[in-house]
Protein backbone atom coordinates (compact mmCIF):
# COMPACT_ATOMS: atom_id res chain seq x y z
CA UNK A 1 0.00 0.00 0.00
CA UNK A 2 1.56 3.28 -1.28
CA UNK A 3 -0.52 5.38 1.66
CA UNK A 4 -1.22 5.38 4.88
CA UNK A 5 -4.03 6.43 6.97
CA UNK A 6 -2.68 9.19 9.18
CA UNK A 7 -5.74 11.24 9.68
CA UNK A 8 -8.88 9.60 9.16
CA UNK A 9 -12.63 9.97 8.09
CA UNK A 10 -15.54 8.68 7.08
CA UNK A 11 -14.74 8.48 3.44
CA UNK A 12 -10.97 9.88 3.06
CA UNK A 13 -8.15 10.17 4.64
CA UNK A 14 -4.99 12.08 4.43
CA UNK A 15 -1.60 10.39 4.16
CA UNK A 16 1.70 11.65 3.67
CA UNK A 17 2.38 12.50 0.52
CA UNK A 18 4.02 9.90 -1.56
CA UNK A 19 6.95 10.51 -4.75
CA UNK A 20 5.02 8.18 -6.66
CA UNK A 21 1.91 10.70 -6.83
CA UNK A 22 4.33 13.67 -8.94
CA UNK A 23 3.06 12.41 -12.56
CA UNK A 24 -0.56 13.45 -10.74
CA UNK A 25 0.02 16.54 -8.65
CA UNK A 26 1.87 17.98 -11.75
CA UNK A 27 -0.69 16.79 -14.05
CA UNK A 28 -3.48 18.90 -11.72
CA UNK A 29 -0.92 22.16 -11.39
CA UNK A 30 -1.07 22.20 -14.89
CA UNK A 31 -4.81 22.13 -15.61
CA UNK A 32 -5.89 26.13 -15.35
CA UNK A 33 -9.42 25.01 -13.63
CA UNK A 34 -7.16 23.27 -10.97
CA UNK A 35 -4.56 26.18 -11.14
CA UNK A 36 -6.30 29.46 -11.14
CA UNK A 37 -7.88 28.35 -8.10
CA UNK A 38 -4.48 27.82 -6.06
CA UNK A 39 -2.70 31.10 -7.82
CA UNK A 40 -0.19 29.62 -9.76
CA UNK A 41 -1.32 29.47 -13.21
CA UNK A 42 1.72 31.27 -14.28
CA UNK A 43 3.89 28.34 -12.87
CA UNK A 44 5.19 25.96 -15.60
CA UNK A 45 5.41 22.98 -13.03
CA UNK A 46 7.60 19.79 -14.10
CA UNK A 47 7.89 16.57 -13.31
CA UNK A 48 11.53 16.78 -11.40
CA UNK A 49 9.87 20.35 -9.97
CA UNK A 50 7.44 18.26 -8.21
CA UNK A 51 9.05 15.41 -7.43
CA UNK A 52 12.02 17.77 -5.47
CA UNK A 53 9.04 19.98 -3.75
CA UNK A 54 7.69 16.47 -2.11
CA UNK A 55 11.30 15.60 -1.24
CA UNK A 56 11.79 18.83 0.30
CA UNK A 57 8.68 18.50 2.42
CA UNK A 58 8.25 15.26 2.68
CA UNK A 59 8.48 15.85 6.72
CA UNK A 60 5.79 18.76 6.43
CA UNK A 61 2.24 18.62 7.29
CA UNK A 62 1.19 18.07 3.59
CA UNK A 63 -1.38 15.63 3.17
CA UNK A 64 -2.22 13.72 0.29
CA UNK A 65 -6.55 13.20 0.06
CA UNK A 66 -7.34 9.31 -0.53
CA UNK A 67 -10.53 8.08 -1.20
CA UNK A 68 -11.56 5.29 1.98
CA UNK A 69 -13.45 3.04 -0.49
CA UNK A 70 -10.38 2.82 -3.25
CA UNK A 71 -7.12 4.27 -2.07
CA UNK A 72 -7.80 6.83 -4.81
CA UNK A 73 -5.57 9.83 -4.53
CA UNK A 74 -7.91 12.66 -4.95
CA UNK A 75 -6.37 16.14 -3.69
CA UNK A 76 -3.84 17.47 -1.59
CA UNK A 77 -3.76 19.61 1.61
CA UNK A 78 -1.57 21.04 4.25
CA UNK A 79 -0.50 23.35 6.96
CA UNK A 80 2.15 25.98 6.70
CA UNK A 81 3.59 29.05 7.92
CA UNK A 82 3.18 27.23 11.31
CA UNK A 83 3.99 29.37 14.61
CA UNK A 84 4.07 27.27 17.36
CA UNK A 85 4.57 30.60 19.67
CA UNK A 86 1.92 32.58 18.63
CA UNK A 87 -0.24 29.36 18.12
CA UNK A 88 -1.47 30.31 14.56
CA UNK A 89 -1.26 28.72 11.09
CA UNK A 90 -2.25 28.79 7.55
CA UNK A 91 -3.69 25.99 5.08
CA UNK A 92 -4.77 25.05 1.82
CA UNK A 93 -6.56 22.53 0.04
CA UNK A 94 -7.39 21.36 -3.34
CA UNK A 95 -9.22 18.38 -5.58
CA UNK A 96 -7.60 17.76 -8.18
CA UNK A 97 -9.94 16.24 -10.61
CA UNK A 98 -13.42 17.88 -11.25
CA UNK A 99 -15.22 14.92 -11.07
CA UNK A 100 -14.75 14.64 -7.15
CA UNK A 101 -15.35 18.61 -6.32
CA UNK A 102 -18.62 19.55 -5.07
CA UNK A 103 -19.00 15.83 -3.34
CA UNK A 104 -17.98 17.25 0.62
CA UNK A 105 -14.79 15.47 -0.09
CA UNK A 106 -12.84 18.61 0.72
CA UNK A 107 -14.64 19.76 3.53
CA UNK A 108 -14.06 16.66 4.90
CA UNK A 109 -10.61 16.87 4.45
CA UNK A 110 -10.47 20.52 6.28
CA UNK A 111 -12.40 19.05 8.84
CA UNK A 112 -9.71 16.19 9.70
CA UNK A 113 -6.89 19.06 9.08
CA UNK A 114 -8.66 21.77 11.66
CA UNK A 115 -9.02 18.60 13.84
CA UNK A 116 -4.61 17.67 13.58
CA UNK A 117 -4.32 21.83 14.06
CA UNK A 118 -6.35 22.13 17.22
CA UNK A 119 -5.96 18.90 19.06
CA UNK A 120 -2.14 17.61 17.75
CA UNK A 121 -0.42 20.83 17.09
CA UNK A 122 -2.05 22.84 19.77
CA UNK A 123 -3.56 25.80 17.73
CA UNK A 124 -5.36 28.62 18.33
CA UNK A 125 -5.98 30.41 15.11
CA UNK A 126 -5.91 28.77 11.62
CA UNK A 127 -6.39 30.71 8.73
CA UNK A 128 -6.74 30.77 4.60
CA UNK A 129 -6.58 32.52 1.43
CA UNK A 130 -9.18 32.57 -1.31
CA UNK A 131 -10.02 34.15 -4.41
CA UNK A 132 -13.18 36.37 -4.57
CA UNK A 133 -14.31 34.20 -7.83
CA UNK A 134 -14.26 30.60 -5.91
CA UNK A 135 -17.41 30.88 -4.75
CA UNK A 136 -17.50 26.98 -4.23
CA UNK A 137 -14.49 26.64 -2.08
CA UNK A 138 -15.64 29.98 -0.04
CA UNK A 139 -18.98 27.88 0.20
CA UNK A 140 -17.09 24.75 2.01
CA UNK A 141 -14.71 26.94 3.91
CA UNK A 142 -17.94 28.53 5.68
CA UNK A 143 -19.65 25.59 5.94
CA UNK A 144 -16.66 24.01 7.90
CA UNK A 145 -16.73 26.98 9.97
CA UNK A 146 -14.54 29.77 8.55
CA UNK A 147 -15.18 33.46 8.86
CA UNK A 148 -14.42 35.95 6.46
CA UNK A 149 -11.80 38.58 8.62
CA UNK A 150 -10.44 40.74 5.57
CA UNK A 151 -9.69 41.31 1.99
CA UNK A 152 -6.90 42.24 0.36
CA UNK A 153 -8.78 44.30 -2.89
CA UNK A 154 -8.03 43.42 -6.14
CA UNK A 155 -4.26 41.83 -5.73
CA UNK A 156 -4.95 38.70 -8.03
CA UNK A 157 -5.00 39.28 -11.56
CA UNK A 158 -6.66 36.43 -13.92
CA UNK A 159 -7.34 36.41 -17.40
CA UNK A 160 -7.60 40.60 -17.62
CA UNK A 161 -9.72 40.55 -14.18
CA UNK A 162 -8.61 41.51 -10.56
CA UNK A 163 -10.69 40.04 -8.20
CA UNK A 164 -9.88 40.20 -3.84
CA UNK A 165 -7.83 38.19 -1.59
CA UNK A 166 -10.38 36.47 0.94
CA UNK A 167 -8.30 35.85 4.08
CA UNK A 168 -10.75 33.77 6.33
CA UNK A 169 -10.08 32.21 9.56
CA UNK A 170 -11.27 29.95 12.37
CA UNK A 171 -10.48 30.05 16.06
CA UNK A 172 -10.04 26.73 17.96
CA UNK A 173 -12.96 27.85 20.58
CA UNK A 174 -15.17 28.08 17.47
CA UNK A 175 -14.09 24.80 16.05
CA UNK A 176 -15.11 23.47 19.60
CA UNK A 177 -18.62 24.68 19.71
CA UNK A 178 -19.05 23.54 16.08
CA UNK A 179 -17.13 19.96 16.49
CA UNK A 180 -17.11 19.06 20.36
CA UNK A 181 -14.40 16.84 21.42
CA UNK A 182 -14.64 13.09 21.56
Amino acid sequence: MKYFKKLEGSRIYLSPMNIEDAETYVKWLNDLRVSDGVGNSSWIISLQAEKEWINQNVNSYNFAIVLQESDTLIGNCGINNLHQISRHAEIGIFIGDEDNRSKGYGAEALRLLLGFCFDYLNLNNVMLKVFSFNERAINCYKKVGFKEVGRRRQSYYLRGKYYDDVYMDILREEWYQQYSRE
